[in-house]
């Protein structure tokens, strides 16, 4: 079971590095009380990166399920398996399907994916040092095969980490993965599209204000002007002189 428990700690392990480190957020590692200066890193290089991934990375396990139909290290995956997609189906058509597990315990986490993400609090914890490790010094290697086959499992248990899944064409799990990344893609257009209608219209406020302020110039240019004039006529009449 070992072997599999890498496999998956490393897949998601990669994948949370890959989401938290798309941004150039800056934090400070010092608040630098009594010197009064503070040291700046970027995220995506920081300790806190780091723990904050591993502390909560088993938990992502939670989302996969035992897929009988497959063979192998890939009965685990994530997304409804086919025979319970197939096992739903029937029950929206009003079939009758008679199963030890009552209905509203199907989509619950089984016994197999709980006992899975236990043993890979234990893991991480055995192995934190090495995730480290990796993190500060190898990154350009990749992490299934220094976490997994270089550190946790023997020779003989490594074969799983090649194994994939040749996803066929109406497999849910592959299904509900894009379903998944078109609803994240979708809310990234989104919020692109408010922070580009939010530019719109600061630079359109802006323009409103410069055109505004060169009124305002502009007329009181205009005053100065009438007042200059009005200064320069002369206090008396042709006549008068």
């Amino acid at each position: 079971m070992a072997n599999l428990i890498c496999k998956y700690l490393a897949v998601e392990l990669k994948l949370a590095f890959e989401e938290t480190g798309k941004t150039n957020e800056v934090i400070d590692t010092k608040y630098g009380f009594l010197e009064g200066k503070g040291s700046k890193i970027k995220y995506r290089h920081s300790d806190i990166r780091l723990i904050e991934v591993t502390e909560n990375i088993c938990n992502r396990l939670l989302e996969y399920n035992l897929h009988k139909e497959r063979t192998g290290s890939n009965r685990f995956a994530k997304g409804m398996s086919e025979t319970f997609q197939t096992l739903h189906g029937l029950v929206h058509k009003g079939v009758k399907v008679v199963m030890d597990i009552p209905y509203e315990l199907w989509n619950e986490t089984s016994a197999e994916v709980s006992d899975m993400k236990k043993q890979c609090d234990v893991m991480v914890e055995k192995y934190e040092d090495v995730i480290e490790d990796w993190y500060k010094n190898h990154q350009e290697e990749d992490l299934t095969m220094f976490l997994c086959e270089r550190h946790v499992l023997k020779p003989h248990e490594t074969e799983c980490l090649r194994e994939d899944w040749n996803s066929q064409k109406g497999d849910p799990a592959l299904i509900d993965e894009e379903k998944k990344k078109k609803t994240k893609k979708k809310k990234s257009k989104e919020k692109e599209g408010k922070e580009e209608k939010s530019k719109k219209e600061k630079k359109g406020k802006k323009k409103r204000r410069e055109e505004d302020s060169d009124w305002e110039r502009e007329k009181d240019m205009s005053s100065d002007d009438e007042q200059t004039r009005q200064e320069s006529r002369p206090t008396h009449r042709p006549d008068e002189l």
